[in-house]
């Protein structure tokens, strides 16, 4: 089928200008809904028009209309997101924010750090999105908060916590290729005791990951199968003291191409484990000790031979909040053990971090402030001090002007490190200086941002083919800290409801360029974005959702173009009952042809159906 005729890319002002318009209309009457919280910008619950840091939250809800889709493909729809993946939705993918790539960012599930110490990143392929209650998303420098990796920003997964009477929800669902999944889940609360445990899976039989003209192409079914679980548990000792635990475990095998002959076959297992104890220790001073474990184990079996790379961080955080009125002084004090286990001799290793962190955030009348201060000692390479100063300014109660800066860094991964002839034990972390200003609006029916920020990275971690070192000892090139990079740009976010309608729409305009070499920065567009509209009429809610994006480069010399592309995407739901609806999903609508990595294939046309119980 043909595509739909949409905006080029080289005609940002026109785009602009239709969401400006579409979001014109905001419908004051409407009761003011609850105020959201976000946990991930200061590690404790804030009201969401108080965080100074640049955030999104995802809800329940747009979880619950994404039908069959991955995290990831979730993800892709907020501002500021890309997404590259390697095939389907069990394959690689990468997600970058404003401009950074995935091993510049951090992902968190239920406050425990994940991902790969190898590849850098997390395998956002294994991470079920079955099991996801929330996601928030903060731009910007987070390495006061967090340490390594915090450059372009940190995303935090949430579990199902349990409250009140028991509730039982469940779901299952069949679509396009073969796709099939199923879910279910239970919680509650009781005499000081809260438990919520879900369980979920999911299969495909897929498509072919690699195209006609990739080396590695191979005609045959590339699917994945997920089988996945979670829970969250507390029991509230005497008010005000809560032990507690959280879980996620997931299992993911997936197929893949790396010839023209194999059935290549994956297998990733993510977890993340925690125990925690909260305890308000005297009425203005709240503590936090979690004892935490996460898990990326990855296995191969394919063309290049059998590998094995497992990481496991361990992580004792001890986080303790002092309020003074309106104002919160934080300190935290963390140790963080990376251990990687490898069939590669020279990659089994680890390391230690160490680390300090200082916190104040100010609430004074029309006044936001906050400042923070961070120390990281790793047994690898040494000691980093990151900082970061916040602004704000409530011009009305609903209108609010933010200015902040601050530093970051991101650790070489062991790769970079230690891989036979390509690593280099003697790398430097990249540094990052970012500031920004932004502008938001929130009146209860509408919200409106627009940020512009600017991220300088030195001593940039970039492939070179001749190796500065030895060349002779790197026959396949290395990282280096060769570059220097600036990305900048603007982001634009709104949404309003106006009767049965609510629109949406975000608008990134970025320029993330590589210094050294005046190039653009592999895989990101210099203009991408979304428009979506709701419509609820009784029992029935559909809607539509166009995401789009300009082209980009796949490799760093900037030789091999991705074209832009725009994907069209419609779903429905229907309440059966109280506690029963109907749901499907239409994604590509259009069958757009197009590239998320070069010669990589993705999903044409493709629906996904299903029904959900959830006990009201």
């Amino acid at each position: 089928m043909t595509s739909p005729v949409l905006p080029r890319a080289g005609k940002p002002l026109a785009i602009a200008a239709a969401i400006a318009a579409a979001f014109t209309v905001s419908a004051h009457a409407q009761e003011k809904k609850l105020d959201s919280v976000v946990v991930t910008a200061t590690r404790s619950p804030q009201i969401a028009r108080e965080v100074l840091a640049d955030n999104v939250v995802i809800t329940s809800e747009e979880i619950a209309r994404s039908g069959g889709n991955s995290l990831a493909d979730v993800l892709q729809r907020q501002r500021g997101i890309e997404l590259v993946r390697n095939g389907g939705p069990g394959a690689q993918s990468s997600v970058f924010i404003r401009g950074t790539d995935n091993k510049q960012n951090i992902v968190l599930v239920d406050g425990v750090r994940v991902g790969s110490a190898t590849a850098g990143g997390a395998s956002w392929n294994a991470i079920p999105l079955s099991q996801i209650e929330r996601v928030e998303i903060v731009y910007g420098p987070l390495s006061t908060m967090y340490g390594a990796d915090a450059v372009g920003g940190v995303v935090q997964i949430f579990t199902k916590q349990g409250d009140g009477a028991p509730v039982v929800t469940a779901s299952a669902g069949a679509g396009s290729y073969g796709t099939r999944s199923t879910d279910a889940g239970v919680s509650g609360s009781s005499d000081g005791f809260r438990y919520a445990i879900r369980a979920g899976h999911e299969q495909s039989d897929g498509f072919s990951a690699t195209k006609r003209g990739n080396f590695s192409f191979n005609p045959d079914r590339d699917g994945y199968s997920n089988t996945s679980a979670s829970g969250q548990f507390g029991y509230q000792l005497a008010k005000g003291h809560e032990l507690g635990a959280t879980f996620l475990h997931s299992v993911l095998k997936n197929q893949f191409d790396s010839g023209p002959t194999m059935d290549d076959r994956g297998r990733t297992r993510v977890g993340a484990y925690s125990i925690y104890a909260k305890n308000k220790l005297m009425p203005n001073w709240d503590s936090h000790l979690q004892l935490s474990q996460s898990a990326d184990h990855s296995t191969n079996d394919a063309s290049f031979g059998h590998t094995e790379y497992d990481t496991d961080q361990t992580t004792l955080s001890w986080q303790n909040n002092f309020m003074f009125g309106t104002n919160v002084l934080q300190a935290i004090v963390e140790h963080r053990k990376e251990e990687v286990d490898s069939s590669v001799p020279s990659m089994v290793r680890d390391r230690t971090t160490n680390s300090v962190a200082l916190a104040y955030q100010m609430r004074s009348g029309a006044h936001l402030g906050a400042v923070s201060l961070r120390g990281d000692d790793s047994s690898q390479f040494g000691s980093r001090t990151t900082g970061s100063v916040s602004y704000g300014y409530r011009l009305t109660s609903a209108l609010r002007v933010n200015a902040s800066a601050g530093t970051s860094f991101r650790a070489p991964t062991f790769n970079e490190l230690y891989f036979p002839n390509f690593g280099i034990p003697t790398l430097r972390p990249e540094k990052g200086r970012n500031a920004e200003i932004g502008m938001y609006y929130e009146d209860g029916a509408s919200q409106y941002s627009a940020v512009y920020y600017r991220n300088r990275l030195t001593d940039l971690l970039v492939f070179t083919p001749v190796c500065p070192v030895t060349p002779a000892a790197f026959p396949i090139g290395c990282t280096y800290n060769v570059n220097e990079a600036l990305i900048s740009g603007l982001s634009l976010g709104a949404s309003t409801t106006a009767g049965q309608f609510t629109f949406r729409g975000s608008l990134d305009f970025q320029d993330p360029k590589d210094e050294t070499t005046g190039r653009r920065l592999a895989r990101r567009a210099k203009k991408h974005g979304t428009l979506a509209v709701d419509y609820k009429a009784g029992d029935v809610t559909t809607g539509a959702e166009l995401v789009f994006s300009g082209d980009r480069f796949d490799n760093v010399t900037n030789t091999n173009r991705l074209g832009g592309y725009g994907v069209l995407n419609l779903h429905v739901g229907y309440d059966l009952s109280k506690d029963w609806s109907l749901f499907a999903r239409w994604n590509n609508v259009f069958d757009k042809n197009y590239e998320l990595a070069r010669l990589f294939a993705t999903a044409g046309s493709n629906v996904f159906v299903g029904v959900r119980y959830a006990m009201k």
